[in-house]
């Protein structure tokens, strides 16, 4: 079966349909899937979800976009939080350079201090990056004990050597299909599938022949399809790897 490492199902576009996509997951070969927080808030609507779908995994923390405001007590709440048998990360956390709504040396501070929390309760993160490979790669170097995943990879192959050296999962979606996507390939390539999980993003970045289209999970097979290509084994090796290399990151018996 598969598993998309990141989704986002309690997203507003899903509001109509949420829970006629996600009755039909198991019987579409999707096993199990990690709902990614985004912001504090959202770790409560998320739970709520998992209670009702128990393949559907949580997550806690601030997306870098929602940092402008965090306190220390947001923190603390995260850390309730982890106590919850289906939370099973800190995320997505990170650094997000491309619209630079937040100042940066506060995306930095509690990217830094949600690393603190995941290495305080053990739990691996999920790390969003954007536009700002070289102080992602900083921080992770100097803070990070946990692994993790880096999730929706836009590096390079040198960033990507990198975190593998710090014993962290690559996550490659939608654009892993893209008729343009380059550089993708060029990591895919190098990327060990020991070391490769498979995710949608979704609502976000339809793979390819749904792209501009809002995605679900059903389209995850587009992207196992991709990289079993690229890597030159069967489409069953790659669904096998990357689910284990899945429950393995975030540590599901």
């Amino acid at each position: 079966m598969l598993f998309d490492s990141h989704a986002h199902y309690n997203d507003s576009k899903f509001d109509e349909d949420r829970t006629e996509l996600l009755s039909s997951m198991q019987q579409n070969n999707i096993g199990m899937i990690m709902n990614a927080a985004d912001s504090v808030e959202s770790v409560k609507e998320i739970l709520a979800i998992c209670e009702r779908f128990p393949f559907i995994y949580a997550s806690c923390g601030v997306h870098p976009e929602n940092t402008l405001n965090m306190t220390d007590n947001d923190i603390e709440i995260l850390r309730s939080y982890t106590k919850h048998e289906r939370v099973k990360a800190i995320g997505e956390i990170g650094l997000d350079y491309y619209w630079d709504d937040v100042p940066r040396d506060i995306q930095k501070e509690w990217f830094i201090k949600q690393i603190h929390l995941a290495n305080e309760v053990d739990l691996p993160v999920i790390i969003h990056d954007r536009d700002a490979h070289g102080d992602t790669v900083e921080i992770l170097r100097n803070n990070l004990k946990t692994g993790g995943v880096l999730h929706c990879f836009s590096g390079s192959k040198e960033m990507a050597k990198d975190v593998l050296n710090m014993g962290m999962y690559i996550a490659f979606g939608g654009t892993a299909t893209f008729k343009n996507a380059r550089r993708v390939r060029e990591v895919l390539e190098y990327v060990p599938l020991s070391s490769i999980m498979i995710e949608t993003d979704c609502p976000y970045l339809a793979p390819e022949p749904h792209r501009g289209k809002k995605n679900s999970s059903l389209y995850i097979h587009y992207v196992c399809e991709r990289i079993a290509e690229i890597k030159g084994v069967s489409v069953e090796e790659a669904e096998q790897i990357t689910f284990e290399n899945a429950k393995n990151c975030y540590r599901i018996q």
